[in-house]
This record gives C-alpha cells, structure tokens and sequence, in this order.
C-alpha cells in the first residue's frame, strides 16, 4: 500500500514539473507554407544584417534548435512544426523581418519587440 502511495505522489510531483517546463522551452522547428492565410507569422528576409529584427542561423539537426534565439530548423511537415511561417516578397507585408547568419553564434534577436511572435 505505502509503495503505491509513493508512486502515485511520483507521478503527480512529475506532471507540473512537465508542465511548468514545457512553457519555458520554446523549440524554433519551422515550416514554410505555401500560402500566406495557413502562417502564422509572415516573414520577410532582408539583405543587410542591421534591417533584420532576428538574425538566423539554420542548424542541422532538431535538437539543436532550441530557445527564441534564432536557431531554426526547417521540417518537412507542418504537423511537426513549432511555427508555420510564409516568405513574403515585401518588408511591409511581413510581420518579422529575419537575415540569415553563416555562423551558430551570430544568431539573435535585434528588435526584442517582436520576440512574441515566435512564441
């Protein structure tokens, strides 16, 4: 009886501890959709670093995306994705403007206004 009692208390001290962690782990898994009323941020990529609001870095693999800073991988099916986003042609149509970075740790947030987006 006593063990069933301690397993029972393991399982609901584990729950929140899974809950509370979740809302602080923000995964960048992305997926480009194909058209702009499926997204559910418009991006727009810029050609000069300092017109970006998040300079991004693509990692290879998903497990290294992790954070709101920038790391992104690209899956092959909505389903799996974080945030379903669309490339815009224009500044003005996006919701974020994003530059892409050659280097992990040149990735970041310039304008922490808009990090809710990604949210």
């Amino acid at each position: 009886m006593k063990l069933r009692l301690k397993i029972n208390m393991k399982k609901l001290l584990f729950l929140p501890l899974v809950l509370l962690s979740s809302l602080f782990c923000y995964s960048q898994k992305v997926h480009s959709v194909a058209y702009a009323n499926q997204a559910e941020v418009k991006i727009h990529v810029v050609g000069y670093e300092n017109q970006a609001d998040l300079k991004v870095f693509k990692v290879a693999y998903g497990n290294q995306a992790e954070g709101n800073d920038g790391l992104w991988y690209f899956v092959d099916y909505a389903n799996q994705a974080d945030k379903k986003v669309y490339f815009v042609d224009y500044a003005n149509q996006s919701d974020l403007k994003i530059y892409f970075v050659k280097y992990r740790n040149q990735a970041g947030w310039r304008n922490k206004s808009k990090k809710h987006l990604l949210y």
